[in-house]
């Protein structure tokens, strides 16, 4: 995706306007699942099938080869991060999570899995900055500000 669209939908994740921000955050998620083209999607389409299906084993090795594949594809690492979290290996999920970051420092669905992640294994000031990251992104995601008032009222 152009860089100058990306930017216009990040900006538009900010707008008083839900219509708008609905629109700017399905286009980026659309964007991110189609990095690779059809190939990758279908690979990840593949991983949740199998996901749905009760084969966590199947889709964790689709995933991992897409990951070998594809080193680059955030979205290959957040199906992945989604998958670990599920299984409740909440460390795999976080270094995951990390990787979808580093590759693509605007996913707030990463960035919430991460605060979702900490939230698991209790550690409520970890997660708070990762829903506060979500938040600068996504200012008006009534998840997020739901699970930042929740990390705040367990600190200490």
């Amino acid at each position: 995706m152009d860089e100058r669209v990306t930017q216009k939908l990040l900006k538009d994740l900010k707008n008083s306007d839900g219509a708008v921000r609905e629109r700017a955050t399905q286009e980026l998620w659309r964007a991110w699942f189609e990095q690779k083209g059809v190939l990758g999607l279908e690979m990840i389409r593949r991983a949740q099938m199998m996901l749905e299906g009760g084969d966590t084993s199947g889709a964790e090795a689709a995933l991992t080869d897409l990951i070998g594949a594809q080193p680059d594809f955030a979205e290959a690492w957040n199906r992945r991060a989604v998958l670990y979290y599920l299984l409740q290996d909440y460390p795999k999920a976080i270094a995951d999570c990390e990787k979808v970051i580093e590759l693509n420092p605007v996913h707030f669905g990463a960035l919430h899995g991460l605060g979702l992640c900490y939230v698991a294994l209790g550690n409520y000031r970890i997660a708070l900055q990762a829903f506060k990251r979500a938040l600068e992104i996504q200012p008006f995601s009534i998840e997020n500000q739901r699970w930042l008032l929740e990390c705040t009222a367990k600190l200490p």
